[in-house]
């Protein structure tokens, strides 16, 4: 029995959320970068294609690290040129300018940094401080950007609301952390919930914070991880202040490489399932995504840890 086209669930608007989302994809590139297995670049590829056929607008696609880093994703070279002409927006991460070199000689226009708000988790994924780091991104984003006006640059921030090494991260170091990297340039914030501990309280503060702060609420999305099952609940915190972009992972793909805590991120069929039960729009054929996420599952040799698509496909445990 397919769900959707008994016309569940059962839209019902709440006051005072968006009217449409946009859902920044991260299955291919942070789902894929976790797997213990490395995933045939033809099988990414495909992923990839089918992704774009659900609707999505935006799919990030891989990483131009160095492969000893992340050996899951040695294949960007040959990867990109593969799905270059899908019209979708295909970000790509650039740890450095090697990696920036790499992906403009691709055509790549969007691009993303890896930030951290704690000194603990810059050491352990970057090797440098949380001002090293910074120093270390502003030759990237300012070149990216002096590619030309259609060029974006997203900064992501890891560890905003707790860290294995730290604990809880206090919200003004989150902020200036913030505060940097759009200084540098970045259109755009992606607010990192790397080990799943964040609560919708510890969401609304550091959203409330930021606005006082001057961070205008359009340059910022969201990326919870599901440790501890608050992923949907932060979301809908995160909507009721005003964020309109949320990164969330085919099937419920991915973690990080570099914090062994981590679980899935929030899977992108749940979040399509609540959004529409709100009456939010994403652009997105459920059924389509869950069939993509279930032919991925079954590459990876395993169901997928999304709830609905569990339910919609009848997957065994």
């Amino acid at each position: 029995m397919n769900t959707p086209e008994l016309g569940l669930p059962m839209p019902v608007p709440a006051e005072g959320l968006p009217a449409r989302v946009r859902i920044h994809e991260v299955g291919a590139r942070d789902g894929l970068q976790n797997e213990k297995a490395t995933v045939p670049t033809a099988v990414k590829a495909e992923f990839i294609r089918r992704l774009a056929g659900t609707g999505l607008t935006t799919i990030e696609a891989t990483s131009f690290v160095h492969p000893k880093w992340v050996p899951q994703l040695a294949d960007a070279e040959d990867l990109y040129p593969r799905i270059s002409d899908l019209p979708v927006s295909l970000p790509v991460l650039v740890p450095n300018e090697r990696g920036l070199d790499r992906a403009l000689a691709l055509g790549a226009r969007r691009f993303a940094v890896f930030a951290s708000a704690t000194e603990s988790f810059a050491k352990a994924n970057l090797n440098r401080t949380v001002d090293e780091s910074l120093a270390m991104f502003e030759p990237v984003v300012s070149r990216a950007k002096g590619e030309g006006d259609d060029v974006r640059v997203r900064g992501y921030l890891s560890m905003c609301f707790g860290d294995p090494w730290e604990g809880p991260v206090p919200v003004p170091q989150v902020v200036r952390v913030c505060r940097a990297l759009l200084d540098l340039g970045c259109d755009e914030l992606s607010l990192g919930d790397t080990i799943g501990v964040a609560t919708p309280g510890q969401v609304t503060a550091l959203l409330a914070a930021l606005t006082e702060a001057g961070v205008p609420v359009s340059a910022l999305g969201v990326h919870f991880h599901d440790t501890y099952g608050q992923a949907l609940a932060n979301t809908l915190a995160a909507l009721q202040q005003g964020v309109t972009t949320v990164d969330a992972s085919a099937g419920g793909l991915g973690g990080c490489p570099f914090a062994k805590s981590a679980t899935g991120n929030l899977a992108t069929e749940d979040l399509v399932w609540m959004l529409r039960g709100l009456g939010i729009d994403t652009g997105v054929d459920l059924g389509r995504l869950v069939a993509t996420s279930v032919w991925m599952a079954a590459h990876l040799g395993r169901p997928s840890p999304s709830r609905t698509v569990r339910a919609l496909s009848h997957q065994e445990s």
